[in-house]
């Protein structure tokens, strides 16, 4: 991906405000990360916790610069057959049918074994060429003419073993393929890998990797969220329930409510015609917020309290 091409991404400011248009507001930090991977031409790894705009990110950059999204889910037992390539057997065992029904014609002229094992040699080696090759995303992303954002998506899911696999395409954008010999990208893709950090990333993977962690959002930076997100909301309603949800995440809680169920509830508020947080309100919609129901318990037990604490005070911030 050439400089030139993409103007969008001249310096962090311009990325900021590309990304405002986009819904996606963004903290100079991961700006600045996006601008110097792309100088860098270096994958990028995201970490923190689920909820915060890593996958997000990819997205809207991709949006920004009109420029396929490519995206790799990882699991455990993930291997290059789902993430690299696989051969389309059905075709090549309809090619040999037809073969096989040709083979007299092919043969023809053969004056010897040698010669028949020859001919036919010729055409088996089409077997494995690019016309039976099924691409994956990882090569997929490297086939892309003018480059694309190629999201490994929670990257701590997948096995050591995967990781290995991920080195030799993150370090120069090639891969091999026994049958057919190195594959080198058309044009870089701009590589996002996420982690929720549930297990350790390899040093190795590291290394080659800029580090991203983004936190949850101040209660400022979520104010300018929801407000991009839930243009409608009362000013008030919006400062209380981010302060409210702002508590909500020091609590111990099993799952902390992401930015996205933020911004759901925000809208849900909107839908009941709210103008401000009430208890019986906020119990009848926290699991808009929160996904389990241990959660939802704990928190009905300090429920008045917090929503006391946070539409006293007017603006939490």
């Amino acid at each position: 991906m050439h400089n030139q091409d993409f103007p969008q991404l001249a310096s962090v400011e311009k990325i900021e405000q590309g990304f405002e248009s986009h819904g996606y507001i963004c903290s100079r930090k991961i700006a600045t990360a996006v601008f110097l991977a792309f100088q860098l031409r270096k994958p990028v790894l995201v970490e923190g916790p689920p909820g915060v705009g890593k996958t997000e990110l990819a997205k809207t950059l991709a949006l920004l610069l009109d420029t396929p999204l490519i995206r790799l889910q990882c699991y455990e037992g993930l291997d290059e057959a789902k993430a690299l390539y696989e051969w389309k057997y059905g075709k090549q065992l309809l090619y040999t049918q037809v073969l096989k029904e040709k083979l007299g014609d092919l043969l023809q002229g053969a004056q010897s074994l040698a010669d028949s094992v020859a001919k036919l040699h010729q055409f088996g080696d089409i077997f494995y060429s690019e016309e039976f090759l099924e691409p994956r995303p990882l090569l997929k992303a490297m086939q892309q003419e003018k480059g694309a954002i190629l999201l490994i998506d929670e990257v701590d899911k997948s096995d050591y073993e995967f990781e290995s696999l991920l080195l030799e395409i993150l370090s120069d954008y090639q891969i091999s393929i026994p049958e057919i010999g190195t594959v080198k990208a058309r044009t870089a893709p701009m590589v996002f890998l996420t982690s929720n950090n549930t297990r350790d990333i390899s040093d190795a993977l590291k290394r080659r990797c800029l580090h991203l962690y983004i936190p949850f959002p101040t209660v400022e930076l979520e104010e300018r969220i929801v407000l991009s997100r839930v243009p409608g909301i009362d000013e008030n309603l919006r400062h209380q329930l981010v302060a409210f949800v702002h508590s909500l995440r020091e609590l111990d809680l099993k799952k902390a409510p992401a930015i996205s169920e933020t911004i759901d509830w925000a809208r849900s508020l909107l839908l009941l015609h709210a103008e401000h947080l009430e208890e019986e309100l906020v119990r009848s919609t926290l699991n808009v917020l929160l996904k389990y129901e241990e959660d939802i318990d704990a928190t009905d037990a300090e429920l008045r309290a917090l929503v006391k604490g946070n539409t006293t005070t007017g603006h939490a911030g």
